[in-house]
């Protein structure tokens, strides 16, 4: 094949690039440019007699030993707001049920519940959220799921309270801020977490529809009367991501959900490494149990044309630039993929806040190359999609593989 006859090819190969990536592109900067109007980041507020025992906390909890004890002190900081905190256990043997009941005799709002066995067509998860729902106090109007790996900040419970009151809101769910150590952590786990922001809203941010509603189960604020209207989380029993899927529910139903920015309240060290990271946080970003089969396709294509595709294209289409394959089509090519990736490393200042530097050590630095690690954290995203997990914390979900 002669010189022209590629330069040909070339062309039609770089027209067809503008096509896909470029709708994506204008996406994508449709639901960035929103992001001035996100609500600022909660803040601590100070309690009022009028919460006194409005919140049942519920922590789920398997095999949890070796992180419960900041989430235990975390939740033992919060005021009178909290009527209790019920750690619902699934039969743990490696010592967080002795840790429950020591935090449970200094503070006597925590008590441990042992859920009952997994029933046919559950997750873990949702399980023990839901006998958690059955069995505190329905004098509670407020549900607070929290996730033991979390710590709770001072004010949390009441600046939710006052969030969603003021907000008229009947969910509310909290971004939180993450604590990161290893080298490999802060190289990747800054690019699946952009994953989320290029899919659906920053938090802060109104979901337009209820099928592009976000929610954080790490930190899950429910009006009681609701979830009862729902059925608890029976309507998310088969679901690995639970959270997004009972909240879409919730706001199919016609209430208000709201996803904020928490990165001042509640703290979060899910994984420990790059490789629990990509094994166990991966395996549920791609939402696939809340959303229809379209809708995932969609967000897919999305994710590959303005984050998994233009470093690797800025590479391939520089070279052929520099080979002296010069046409217009090419530079187009080649600047709307370097313009994704200015994009994409200015998208590091604003997530910053979500990351606790101070906690991070000297591994910190790698954070600004994580947009190298997008090709990566995209093809996570495509494999977990094109899978449901038969096993999960130690439970085989063999019988959900077909779902």
């Amino acid at each position: 094949m002669n010189s022209s006859a590629i330069a040909v090819v070339l062309g039609a190969v770089c027209l067809g690039l503008l096509s896909f990536q470029g709708t994506a592109a204008l996406i994508l900067l449709a639901r960035l440019l929103r992001g001035p109007a996100r609500a600022k980041p909660l803040a601590p507020k100070a309690p009022t007699p009028a919460h006194l025992g409005a919140v049942s906390v519920v922590v789920p909890t398997l095999n949890e030993v070796h992180r419960i004890g900041p989430c235990l002190a975390g939740l033992s900081r919060q005021s009178y707001e909290v009527r209790e905190i019920a750690i619902v256990d699934s039969h743990s043997q490696d010592g967080t049920r002795e840790k429950v009941k020591t935090a449970g005799q200094r503070d006597p709002r925590i008590r441990l519940l042992t859920d009952t066995p997994l029933p046919a067509g559950w997750v873990g998860r949702p399980w023990a959220l839901d006998y958690g729902f059955r069995h505190t106090a329905q004098k509670s109007q407020w549900f607070l799921g929290i996730d033991a790996d979390t710590e709770p900040q001072p004010g949390l419970v009441t600046a939710l309270l006052a969030a969603a009151e003021g907000g008229d809101y009947d969910l509310i769910s909290l971004a939180p801020q993450f604590i990161l150590y290893a080298p490999g952590e802060w190289w990747l786990q800054p690019a699946l977490l952009m994953t989320l922001l290029y899919r659906f809203e920053a938090a802060g941010l109104s979901a337009q529809v209820p099928e592009r509603v976000m929610a954080n189960g790490q930190c899950f604020l429910c009006r009681r009367s609701v979830l009862e209207q729902v059925d608890g989380y029976a309507s998310a029993a088969r679901s690995f991501c639970d959270d997004v899927t009972l909240a879409r529910n919730i706001a199919k139903r016609g209430f208000k959900v709201g996803f904020l920015d928490g990165s001042r309240l509640l703290k979060v060290r899910m994984y420990e490494g790059a490789l629990e990271t990509w094994q166990e946080w991966g395996r549920s970003l791609d939402l696939k149990d809340a959303a229809a089969p379209g809708q995932l396709g969609m967000d897919l294509w999305l994710l590959a044309s303005v984050q998994g595709l233009p470093l690797l294209l800025s590479l391939v289409l520089g070279v052929w630039l520099a080979l002296g394959y010069d046409f217009l089509t090419l530079r187009l090519a080649l600047g709307l993929n370097l313009f994704l990736m200015v994009i994409r490393w200015a998208l590091l200042l604003a997530i910053l806040p979500a990351y606790d530097r101070q906690r991070g050590g000297r591994a910190f630095w790698l954070f600004w190359l994580s947009p190298l690690a997008d090709p990566l954290a995209v093809l996570r995203i495509f494999l977990s999609a094109a899978r449901t997990p038969t096993q999960w914390r130690g439970r085989s979900y063999e019988s959900l593989g077909g779902h």
